[in-house]
C-alpha cells in the first residue's frame, strides 16, 4: 500500500505442493516482510520435512512496467540458501518481471556463491 511495488513468490515442494507468498508492507518500513521469506516461513512451519524443488519470484509496480527479472534481496538469498542447505536439495530459482526475459538458476548458490552457513559456525 505504500511503495506500489508488489512482489510474489511461489514454491513447489518435492511432493508437488505449491505455496505462495507476497510482500507485506508496513508504514514502518523496517517491519516490511519479503514475499520470499513469507512463503519460506510457511513451508518451514507446515512442510518442514519436505524439500523445496523450485521457487518463482515476480513483481509489478504501480509506477511502471517491470520489464526485467526481479531478483531476491540479499537477506532473502541467505534465507533461501539455509532452506537449501537444511534439506541438502538444490532449489531451482525462476525470476521474472511483468514481461520480458525469465532467468532460471539451478540453485540459490548461483545467486549467492559464497554464502554463510551453519557449517561456518563450527
Amino acid at each position: 500500500p505504500y511503495s506500489g511495488f508488489a512482489v510474489a513468490a511461489a514454491l513447489e515442494l518435492t511432493d508437488g505442493t505449491v505455496l505462495i507468498g507476497t510482500n507485506q508492507e508496513n508504514a514502518s518500513y523496517g517491519l516490511c516482510l519479503c514475499a520470499e521469506q513469507n512463503v519460506l516461513a510457511h513451508a518451514g512451519a507446515n512442510f518442514h520435512d519436505t524439500p523445496i524443488r523450485k521457487m518463482a519470484i515476480t513483481a509489478r509496480s504501480s509506477l511502471r512496467i517491470i520489464d526485467h527479472p526481479i531478483s531476491p534481496c540479499g537477506a532473502c538469498r541467505q534465507v533461501i540458501s539455509e532452506h537449501e542447505d537444511r534439506h541438502a536439495y538444490p532449489i531451482k530459482i525462476l525470476l521474472q518481471g511483468e514481461k520480458g526475459d525469465i532467468l532460471i538458476f539451478d540453485s540459490i548458490k548461483d545467486l549467492l556463491p559464497f554464502s554463510f552457513s551453519g557449517n561456518d559456525l563450527g
